[in-house]
């Protein structure tokens, strides 16, 4: 997001930043952030990563490399990118990957409306009216709850938190890249943490009952078999996530010196503006309930579903709509918009703003799909699932061991749904007949998939938040990133895990229906 609304504050305004003490934590982030830094441009290495992705299929297809896939029973092989096959579609498909790469379309439909608002002034002045009313002790708590309940609004929050927080940041003199990790720390790291049940939890569900029946042709999943425990990991992640921006990320960014956010008071104008940007936005959520409150609405799913429905599918544009029609009515309000013009005109802007993320994009979607067409992904995951499987470990130890092997597998293939069509079909029959519940494999497994969610660059909002960052410190590295979230993986996923650890031994319900052993 801009910030063309800008304007310096004074030094007296800036928060101070403490010196960061040379804890063993520092040390090792140090080390990350010198290393990281001396790579390529994020850019320049997508292409150094497709370019190895290329090579390594071709030598990994040479070999004969291959694994049976646990759920189709089929021969997975390596596929060599080296030949005349492969260069055809590394030169057809780039348009096509690029095009149909998932978080592209989200980001720039949602920017549409969120980069309007922020052209007319209407986020600076929620700003205003937020954060100058609220303490400042609770800035942080309040973006990390919003980016944990983030979650049931799908990947849109990804994509709208970071902006917002860096300038809630700002505007109270922090740094406003603390902000935004923070957001993203919460929305990524507590992906699996949440107080409503969500289609994730109903995609996963799905993935879990077919693995089951492989034991069980009777078994049924039931999407909320996890939420107890989801539900009560919000209050484990949520004060963690604050202790780490404020006393680790925080303290270890340079002080910032780019353009400050000045809070003036609202004026009558703008409390104006607000008013009717609030009842176009209440007109256009009551539009929205029309579609979904009756149990036959037309965005309901079948038998009426809300979790599983053209709802939950048309949450971008719906997001889109929140910030385009309260933009346009603040903006007449204030004389920001004197005419059509000036909404496509600001809708202009708002997408020239993405440029760097656009060719970040494009790289990032080559490399990830070289990575998918070679099978190395699925070969990796399987192989490492085969290796936990026949190591000996039993009981507590093999679900710790299962929660480790699938933050790894995370670092290399994103998709939630994607490796748990994989290490289910493996896991869950092995699990059910040493007694447990499908649930608590499941449970194990949203665990895994979530804490290493902040560091990996196959993350496809990695991307998003690297560019959104560079706004702020253009000089800002790979390294430095990584060493900035690294933080929040280590501390969620040591904690998670002892959490883990202690609902199995007080034997708690996982959720509705579900606990820790098969019934």
């Amino acid at each position: 997001m801009s910030l063309a609304k800008n304007e310096d504050m004074s030094p007296k305004d800036l928060r101070p930043l403490a010196p960061a003490k040379k804890t063993m934590m520092n040390r090792m982030l140090d080390v990350v952030e010198r290393v990281g830094n001396k790579l390529p441009d994020p850019v320049t290495l997508f292409v150094i990563f497709a370019v190895v992705v290329i090579i390594a299929s071709h030598f990994a297809s040479l070999a004969g490399v291959e694994v049976i896939h646990p759920s189709t029973k089929e021969p997975v092989k390596a596929v060599s990118l080296l030949t005349a096959q492969g260069l055809q579609d590394i030169m057809t498909k780039m348009v096509k990957n690029f095009a149909e790469f998932p978080p592209l379309g989200l980001v720039l439909v949602t920017m549409i409306g969120v980069g309007l608002a922020e052209g007319v002034g209407l986020i600076s002045a929620l700003l205003k009216k937020v954060v100058l009313g609220a303490p400042k002790s609770m800035i942080t708590v309040s973006i990390v709850v919003a980016g944990i309940l983030a979650n049931m609004a799908g990947d849109a929050g990804f994509i709208v938190l970071p902006p917002i927080a860096a300038l809630v940041f700002m505007s109270v003199g922090r740094h406003p890249i603390a902000g935004m990790v923070a957001a993203y720390a919460a929305v990524a790291g507590g992906f699996s943490a949440n107080l409503i049940v969500n289609m994730l939890d109903a995609l996963l569900a799905g993935f879990t009952e077919k693995a089951a029946q492989i034991v069980d042709p009777n078994f049924v999943a039931n999407p909320a078999m996890n939420w107890y425990f989801l539900a009560a990991s919000c209050f484990l992640i949520v004060p963690l996530a604050v202790w780490i921006t404020d006393k680790i990320v925080e303290p270890r960014l340079p002080e910032y010196t780019g353009p400050k956010l000045k809070m003036d008071k609202l004026s009558d104008t703008e409390n104006r503006g607000l008013k009717w940007a609030g009842i176009a936005a209440l007109a256009f959520t009551a539009l929205i309930a029309i579609t979904i409150v009756p149990s036959d609405g037309p965005l309901r799913g079948e038998n009426g579903a809300v979790i599983i429905s053209p709802f939950m599918n048309s949450l971008v544009p719906i997001i889109m709509g929140l910030f385009l029609l309260p933009a346009i009515a603040y903006g007449i309000v204030t004389k920001g918009i004197r005419s059509d013009k000036d909404v496509a005109d600001g809708m202009g802007k708002a997408m020239s703003a993405m440029g760097m993320y656009i060719v970040l994009a494009f790289f990032a979607a080559q490399f990830i799909a070289y990575f998918n067409w070679s099978n190395l992904g699925v070969i990796m995951a399987i192989s490492g699932a085969e290796f936990l499987k026949g190591i000996g470990l039993t009981g507590l130890p093999l679900l710790i061991g299962f929660i480790i092997i699938s933050a790894g597998l995370n670092l290399f293939i994103g998709s939630a749904s994607a490796k748990w069509a994989i290490l289910g079909p493996v896991f869950v029959p092995m699990f059910m007949l040493l007694g447990y519940d499908p649930a608590f494999t499941q449970l194990a497994y949203r665990i895994g998939d979530s804490i290493t969610n902040p560091i990996t660059p196959m993350f496809a909002y990695f991307a998003i938040l690297l560019a959104l960052a560079k706004t702020y410190d253009k000089n800002l590295g790979l390294g430095s990133l990584i060493a900035v979230m690294l933080p929040y993986t280590l501390i969620f996923g040591v904690a998670w895990i002892l959490f883990f650890v202690a609902w199995f031994f007080l034997g708690l319900p996982l959720g509705p229906g579900a606990g820790i052993y098969l019934p």
